[in-house]
């Protein structure tokens, strides 16, 4: 029996309906109208992590990007939680850099060197940051800007990154909200 039916026999047996019982379940409807995986292409996810990995290498202490495996998270989080316009933009922007790399080196992103990955993506954040002081509240981003946060979110919500690059405590004591933070130490979860 699912939630439904069971919200509508308690309804019966109380000797009412329940006002509201369908808004209260809209929620649990399945929205028939999203399919997965129909704006990214095949390729896309390699991109994602070679892009990501950029901007979040390998350090002695914790694995990059790629290895905790971001660019599968940022096709989920982008299809099911952007809204369209920010999804274009993204989808756009993701175009912008293959054109970009076949320009200035003639060569996919995705098997350029780290000092070339480094220096194409220097530039697009210099024009980014350009792009977000100039445009008005209502513009979209800059697709760099929203690859680099999606980058840092996915990035910091992977295991990799929630255990290896930051402290983790995985079954915390007590509550203590004023910790001193030493300068170079990893920051909690």
């Amino acid at each position: 029996m699912d939630r439904r039916t069971a919200l509508n026999k308690t309804a019966l047996l109380l000797g009412g309906t329940i006002l509201g019982a369908e808004a209260l379940l809209s929620g649990c409807a399945p929205q028939s109208s999203k399919s997965k995986g129909i704006l990214f292409k095949a390729e896309d996810e390699a991109l994602l992590n070679e892009i990501a990995d950029t901007i979040l290498p390998d350090t002695p202490d914790s694995p990059g990007a790629k290895q905790a495996g971001v660019g599968a998270f940022m096709q989920l989080i982008v299809e099911d939680c952007y809204e369209p316009a920010d999804q274009k933009v993204l989808i756009a922007g993701l175009e912008k850099i293959r054109s970009i790399s076949q320009q200035q080196y003639k060569q996919d992103f995705v098997v350029l060197n780290a000092v070339q990955r480094q220096g194409l993506l220097t530039g697009l954040d210099e024009e980014a940051k350009k792009h977000e002081k100039s445009k008005t509240d209502e513009a979209p981003s800059h697709y760099f800007t929203i690859l680099k946060q999606l980058s840092v979110f996915a990035y910091f919500s992977s295991e990799v990154g929630t255990t290896k690059a930051l402290r983790y405590n995985p079954i915390p004591g007590r509550f203590d909200g004023c910790v001193d933070y030493k300068e170079g130490e990893k920051a909690w979860v």
